[in-house]
């Protein structure tokens, strides 16, 4: 809409005319441009739910305001005329450029408080996967991994999209769901830093020792947080042994299916060679021994283990094939050249000593410090 003024003086006849021709907008065109920039930057910056409130009530006038302009179009007013209608377009330019000004800072920080987040919890996640894989205590956490990764993927996404809002909220829940596996591995396998836990520990592997210094033969100590196996000849180490235990070896077994290695003070009850065992050579151990029986006994009358569960047996020490059978039944595995050493070496009656660490700086123990040391960091 447009007025026309355009002046021209001249004299007619002694009397001074005045012509008044010309265009002017009644609504700058750059202004009305400026106001939808303004919406499309809010609706970029996510302001429908950043700032509902402002947002509602810009939406509100420029929907109004727009119908107005659309409704003047065909009106003429002279330049000297005040005009509402420009008045309250400026005033609605200049709160909807206050409110884009704020959410672009509110975005700036919430972007750099997201990044920190995101990189401090992806790190302190791959830290946790990396101890985890060093005790071999997966199981021990079950899915909570899984659910932890995808929060810090969907964290991730929502960054990527610029909604850093979300992006810090899931990356919340993911730091939670890290505080969470913590506590679990803390729990399942905090009596590896336990000092009475260990000094027991310690107590069995000497009592074997010191039986093969009193009977001058040989005994074996297996260290389940070192994965060591040390053979003893008269009551001194001659040798030692990387193992490798079932999926679920760390902790102490309870019953049949666990994946867990025993504990506690055994004897080879066999010595099984090629053709005899479906392994390669084994030492057979007599679990489940007396202790091993009563403590199935009570944890069932306690209700921790169903009524249903068998204690099972068939722990080995043996070699490399079948190594999925040897993961599952929580049997302690060496390398085929090491297994043949050692089958050697022992004979029917020799004592195993299986414990899960023998000194409080053992590698699990170790680790958990290490996760509660990241923890204080979140």
């Amino acid at each position: 809409m447009v007025t026309t003024l355009t002046i021209r003086t001249w004299l007619a006849g002694g009397i001074s005319i005045l012509l008044l021709t010309g265009c002017v907008p009644a609504v700058p065109p750059d202004l009305i441009a400026a106001i939808e920039a303004i919406d499309q930057d809010l609706v970029a910056l996510r302001a429908p739910e950043a700032a509902p409130e402002d947002y509602t009530r810009f939406a509100k006038q420029w929907v109004s305001l727009k119908s107005r302009v659309q409704t003047d179009d065909d009106l003429i007013r002279w330049p000297w005329e005040s005009n509402d209608l420009e008045h309250e377009l400026r005033q609605l330019h200049g709160e909807g450029w206050n409110t884009v000004s704020r959410l672009n800072r509110l975005q700036t920080t919430q972007r750099q408080q997201a990044e920190s987040a995101l990189s401090r919890l992806e790190a302190r996640f791959l830290s946790i996967n990396s101890h985890v894989e060093s005790i071999e205590g997966r199981m021990a956490l079950g899915g909570k991994p899984v659910h932890t990764d995808l929060l810090l993927k969907q964290a991730r996404l929502f960054f990527d999209q610029k909604d850093y809002a979300r992006a810090i909220h899931t990356a919340e829940q993911a730091g939670h769901a890290l505080a969470a596996q913590t506590a679990v591995l803390t729990q399942e396998l905090g009596r590896y830093a336990d000092h009475q836990q260990v000094t027991s520990w310690q107590a069995i592997a000497k009592q074997t020792v010191d039986w093969s210094r009193a009977h001058q033969s040989t005994a074996i100590v297996v260290s389940k947080a070192e994965r060591e196996l040390t053979l003893y000849k008269h009551g001194r180490k001659v040798l030692s042994y990387p193992v490798r235990l079932g999926f679920n070896g760390i902790k102490a077994k309870r019953y049949q299916g666990d994946g867990a290695t025993p504990e506690g003070r055994y004897r080879v009850t066999d010595l099984r060679g090629a053709g005899q065992t479906q392994f390669y050579r084994a030492l057979v151990l007599d679990y489940p021994n007396a202790e091993d029986r009563w403590r199935f006994r009570v944890a069932q009358k306690l209700g921790t283990i169903a009524s249903t569960s068998r204690i099972g047996g068939q722990i080995e020490i043996h070699g490399r094939e079948n190594e999925l059978m040897a993961q599952t039944l929580g049997c302690i595995m060496l390398d085929n050249a090491d297994m043949a050493s050692l089958f050697a070496q022992v004979s029917t009656g020799t004592p195993v000593a299986i414990v899960g660490a023998l000194t409080r700086e053992n590698a699990v123990a170790l680790a958990l410090a290490q996760l509660g040391d990241h923890h204080t960091d979140m």
